[in-house]
C-alpha cells in the first residue's frame, strides 16, 4: 500500500530538484525527506529518483510516477478543501497570505477588530511576498499584486495602492531635486514595476541604498536616507514626511482577492475575505478607483 505521505515527499523532491530544498519547502528535515522517498520506492519496488552529488534528479519511471502523484495531490487537497468547507459556521483555522506591506501596515492592525467579531475563528495571517498556491493549501485566501489565474479559483479586484515619493522634513536637498538621492527596491525586486517606476524617475540621480520591505523604506526615510516610494496609505499618515512627487508620473498597484472555489461560500473564509474587503475599501488610499 502506498503511503500519501511518502508521495507528498516525493513529489516536493521533483519540485524542488534537491532532498534539501524539499526539507525546506515541508518544514522538516533532510533525512525525512530521504527516508520518505526510499520508502515510496520500496513500496513501488523501482528506482525513482538519481541521488547525485548536488541535486536529485528523476529517472524514466520517476517522471510517469510525477505525473500520478500530482493527480493524487490535487484529490487530496481537493478532499481537505471539502473537509474544511463542511466545518461549523465562523470556527476554525483560516490562513491569509498578503503581500507584506498589507500585512503589516493594514491588516495587522485590525485584527483586533477580527478578533471581535469572530473570536471563534483563528486567523492565520502570513506576511509573503511570494505567490502561494490556493490548489496545494499553502492559503486559504490570498491578497496579490497581480491578477490571480488559477482556474480553480475565484478572483476580485477589491482595491489600488497608489505610490508616491516621499522624503522626511528635515531632509537637507528637499528643495533641490536635482540633488536627490533614491532608496530603492533590493534584487529581489528588481524587475517589479515599482522598481521600475522608481529608477525612472531617478534617472541619474544616484540610489544610495536598496531594502527588501516598504517598511525598511519607510525607516530609511524618517532617518533622512533619501527620497523613497510608498504608498500613500503609508505615506500620508506621517506628519514628518513630505510628499514630493508633484512632477513624477503616477503608479499604483491593483489589489487582488482570491479564493480557491470549493472554499468561498464556507462561513468563516467569507468573514476572512470581507474583513480584507472592508479593511481595502474604508481606507481612502485604497479604495478602488
Amino acid at each position: 500500500m502506498i503511503d500519501w505521505e511518502d508521495v507528498r515527499h516525493f513529489l516536493a523532491v521533483a519540485e524542488s530538484g534537491t532532498l534539501s530544498g524539499a526539507a525546506r519547502n515541508l518544514k522538516v528535515d533532510h533525512a525525512t525527506v530521504s527516508r520518505r522517498v526510499a520508502a515510496l520506492e520500496a513500496a513501488l519496488d523501482v528506482k525513482l529518483v538519481d541521488r547525485l552529488p548536488r541535486s536529485c534528479r528523476l529517472t524514466s519511471l520517476g517522471r510517469q510516477v510525477l505525473e500520478r502523484a500530482a493527480e493524487m495531490e490535487i484529490s487530496a487537497n481537493g478532499i481537505a478543501r471539502v473537509a474544511k468547507a463542511a466545518q461549523a459556521p465562523l470556527a476554525g483555522r483560516i490562513a491569509l497570505s498578503a503581500p507584506p506591506v498589507l500585512a503589516t501596515h493594514l491588516l495587522t492592525e485590525r485584527l483586533s477588530y477580527f478578533r471581535r467579531e469572530y473570536p471563534d475563528i483563528r486567523l492565520s495571517l502570513s506576511a509573503q511576498a511570494q505567490r502561494v498556491s490556493l490548489s496545494r493549501r499553502e492559503a486559504d485566501v490570498a491578497v496579490r499584486f497581480a491578477r490571480p489565474d488559477e482556474a480553480s479559483s475565484v478572483t476580485r479586484r477589491i482595491g489600488t495602492m497608489a505610490f508616491g515619493l516621499y522624503a522626511h522634513r528635515s531632509y537637507p536637498h528637499l528643495a533641490a531635486p536635482e540633488l536627490w538621492e533614491f532608496i530603492a527596491w533590493d534584487e529581489a525586486f528588481a524587475d517589479t514595476p515599482a522598481q521600475s517606476w522608481l529608477l525612472g524617475i531617478a534617472g541619474e540621480r544616484p540610489v544610495v541604498c536598496e531594502l527588501t520591505y516598504s517598511s525598511e523604506h519607510l525607516l530609511a526615510v524618517r532617518a533622512g536616507v533619501g527620497v523613497a516610494g510608498l504608498p500613500l496609505f503609508i505615506g500620508e499618515r506621517d506628519r514628518d514626511l513630505v510628499r514630493i512627487d508633484e512632477h513624477a508620473p503616477s503608479f499604483a498597484r491593483d489589489i487582488w482577492l482570491v479564493v480557491h472555489n470549493d472554499l468561498r461560500k464556507t462561513p468563516a473564509v467569507r468573514a476572512v475575505m470581507d474583513f480584507v474587503v472592508d479593511a481595502v475599501s474604508e481606507n481612502p488610499d485604497l479604495a478602488l478607483r
